[in-house]
This record gives C-alpha cells, structure tokens and sequence, in this order.
C-alpha cells in the first residue's frame, strides 16, 4: 500500500481519529481510576473507625490490631474526627512526616480530579498523601489516612499502559474493519474508475474501454459511473465522427486542389475566348468569366479554412479605434464610393487581447457589411457601416452594425456554421465560423443582436480586457 495512495491516507486517518478519541477518554478515565483507589483507602479507614469505636480509649489498642489494620489499608496512619475530638492511630516507630500532599475526596470537581491524576502520574511517587473524606457508612465523620503516594503511582502507571495497549488494539481493529468496508464500498470502485479513466485518456477511440457501470449501484458512485459511461460513448462516437470528417475533408481538398487548377486554366481559357470579336461570344463571356471567378475563390476559401490554424493568442495593448480603421481599409470600407464608414470608437479605448486576431473578426464582419449593402445597391439609402464599443456591465461589447437588409432567416438559423451561414448565393459561410473560432480563442463570445432590419454584430470580451 502506497504511502501516498488514497487507501493509505483514509486508514491513517481512521486510526489518528481514534487515537484521538481515546487519549481524549484516557484523562477522566485516569482520573476517575485515582479517585476510586483513593475512595478504597477511605473505605478502610472507615472499617478502622468502626473498630475504633467499639474501644472506650483507642490509646489502648495493642499494636497487635492496629498494625494490620493500618497495613491493610497501606496506611502510616489514620486520623478520625468528629464533634471536636481527633484521634490518631499510626503505625508503631513511624515518624511522622512533616510535609504532605492533601487529597481531600470531598471535592469531586471533574476538572481538579484530571489535574491531580495528571500530577500524580507525572510527579508523584515521593510523596505522602493527606487523603481526607468521609467513608460510607461514618456518618458525620471525617477520616484522613496518610500513607506514601508510590503504590498509587505504581498501579495507576500500570492502569495507563494497560488502557493505551487496549486503545492500540482497538484503534488497529477498527481502522482495519472500517478500511475493508471503505476498500469494498468506495476505495475500489474509485480505483476502478481511475483506471478507466486514465485508460481510456490513453486510447480513447477504443470502444471496449467505456467503462460498464455497475447495475446494483444507485448511490453517487453509481451515478458517477453512469455519467462516465455516457460521456466516454458520447466522446467515442464524436471522435469517430470527427475522424471520418477529417478523412473526407481530405480528400475534398485533394480534390479541391485540383479542381482550382482546372478551373484556372478554364479562366485563362475564357479570358483568350473574350477577346474575340463574335458579338455572341463578347455577350456570354463576361457572365463565364464572372463564374469562373466565384468557383475559383469558393475552392482557394475552402483551402483556405482547411489549412486555418488557429495560434494561441498573445494578448498586448492596442488602440481599438486605429484597429477599426486599419480593419476597414483592408475590408475595403475606407474609400468606398458608396458605402460610409463611421467609427465610433473612442480614441482613447485601449484594450489587451491578440490584436491580430480581433482584426481579422473585424475584417471577416466588414467584408460581409459591405457585401450585403453592395447588393443592395440604390435600394439602402445613404448605406453605412457603424463601428461603436463601450463596457457594458462586467464585460466591453464592440458592435459592428450595418443599415442593409439584414439576414435572411436561412442565415440566421444557421448562423457560425461552415458552409451553411452564409447570407449570399455562391457563398462559403466561413467567415463567420472563422471569427467566432478567433473570438472565442481569446475568452469572448460573438452574438447576433435581435434587431429588426439591419444586422449587429456583438463581439463580448471580460472586462479584464479592458486597459
């Protein structure tokens, strides 16, 4: 069992916790052993002053009767008080010592009888002890039996390695119960899962590696099992299905490739058959030159997004607003016959993101902006593209907004999916896959505002973005 291994931590702990709860039960234990052996000496004591009673002067008791009386009691002498007379009965030729320790049994505060069970323990053995009370039975008497605090060292010493060795048996035999039911319960059912985890992490198109939970387990380690079965199948059917895609797409672009070729040499072809003076032929070949040139830029764009790799960003401080206008010179907003450009964005709005990559979102929504409004030619009165941005809350919105028709509801629908977005006919739809992959890259979100006619978008950044 590995020191650092979960099996080992959990019956580690188990054994720490119970150790701790019996050095916890150990104290008031030892002190409740001290005051029952000091109870037993009073009890005897008492025995004593019964016999003591029975006797009109105890001065005269032959040492013969209380010798044994006082040794039985491990006792150098016993004093007995009551209604003002004190009488003495010690042992024959005892010097009687001048400095004693009291016990007196008749405060049974927990706290003092821990301390002074403590101090025995630990400085005791020396001593003599004062043990003052009144035994069952005397009545109004008050005994006090003076004798050496050794033997009471001695077996409490005895009593406390007797109580730890019992309180190492028990800690051991419960650890090791409670870690078989923890090894069966839950330490094996997470080793199992861990190993499939980290099997599977290593093969994870291996479909005999999704885990099979186990049907008689409804608790949260069944739940787990079952989540993790799920989600290993759903991720093994999603890398088949990626897989599969990407050995299509390469092939499509194999195909592609040549495809471009033939059709360049097709342009090239129809460029030499323009120059023909047939009125038939000058009639025709502008519309196959115009074709020729969307079918060559859709095949170099779907090349294009296959090579597209997207770098990690590298956040620096830029300008927002001489990005904004370097972004539409080269969309080809800047110069427009037709088309106004408004940038709106404060000067001094600076914010730290990968400049390059924020410039080619604002590149890839330009060109559709312009796009759309050249389409719609005379119909858009006083056609414009309106660049703003601001912090909005916890986070800044930049808004790219145009006064076009705006999108169709195909687009919409489809909105940020390859080959399928695009709001014009010949279209590739990836420019807007492209800058969201971009914006999502460097922590924002790229959204479609709900607005009536004209189309917004809204690039969302945190507002740690913001310089």
């Amino acid at each position: 069992m590995r020191v650092r291994s979960l099996s080992f931590k959990l019956i580690s702990v188990i054994a720490f916790v119970i150790l701790l709860v019996e050095v916890a039960v150990f104290f008031p234990s030892l002190a409740n052993y001290r005051a029952s052996w000091l109870d037993d000496r009073l009890r005897v004591g008492g025995v004593a002053v019964r016999v003591f009673d029975a006797v009109p002067d105890v001065t005269d008791l032959p040492v013969e009767i209380t010798d044994p009386l006082l040794q039985s009691a491990g006792a150098l002498a016993i004093v007995y008080r009551r209604a003002g007379q004190t009488d003495l009965i010690a042992l024959e030729a005892v010097t009687m010592p001048t400095e004693t320790h009291l016990a007196d049994m008749r405060d049974r505060n927990p706290l003092r009888l821990v301390v002074e069970g403590v101090e025995t323990l630990l400085f005791g053995g020396r001593r003599v002890l004062r043990i003052v009370g009144v035994p069952p039975g005397a009545g109004d008497i008050v005994v006090e039996v003076v004798m050496p605090e050794g033997p009471l060292r001695a077996d409490m010493l005895t009593y406390s390695v007797n109580i730890l060795a019992l309180g190492f048996i028990i800690a051991a035999v419960t650890a090791a119960v409670l870690y078989i039911f923890a090894e069966r319960l839950l330490i094996a059912p997470i080793k199992r899962l861990t190993g499939n985890v980290l099997a599977f992490r290593r093969n994870p198109e291996n479909g005999t590696l999704i885990i099979t939970p186990d049907p008689d387990r409804d608790d949260e380690i069944g739940v787990l099992e079952n989540a993790l079965s799920e989600t290993q199948a759903e991720l093994f059917s999603m890398l088949r299905h990626r897989r599969h895609l990407a050995d299509l797409g390469l092939a499509v672009a194999k195909i592609n490739h040549d495809l471009r070729n033939m059709l360049t040499s097709a342009q090239l072809l129809s460029d030499q058959v323009a120059t023909l003076d047939d009125p038939k032929v000058q009639r025709l070949a502008p519309r196959l030159v115009t074709t020729l040139d969307k079918a060559i830029g859709f095949a170099q764009t779907v090349l294009d997004y296959g090579r597209q790799q997207v770098t990690p960003p590298r956040p620096r401080r830029f300008s927002l607003h001489a990005l904004g206008n370097e972004a539409a010179q080269a969309a080809g907003l800047h110069g427009h016959p037709t088309i106004r450009f408004d940038n709106q964005v404060p000067e001094t709005l600076d914010l730290k993101l990968d400049p390059d990559h924020v410039s080619r979102v604002l590149v890839n929504l330009f060109k559709n902006a312009r796009e759309a409004l050249e389409v719609m030619g005379e119909k858009t009165p006083d056609p414009a593209v309106v660049l703003t941005a601001g912090r909005e809350g916890d986070q800044v919105r930049i808004v790219i907004a145009d006064n076009g028709p705006g999108l169709p509801p195909r687009a919409r629908d489809n909105l940020f999916v390859a080959f399928e977005g695009s709001a014009r006919a010949g279209g590739t739809g990836l420019g807007l896959a492209i800058a969201r992959e971009l914006t999502e890259a460097n922590g924002g979100r790229l959204t479609l505002l709900d607005t009536p006619k004209d189309t917004r978008f809204a690039l969302d950044f945190p507002l740690a973005s913001l310089v």
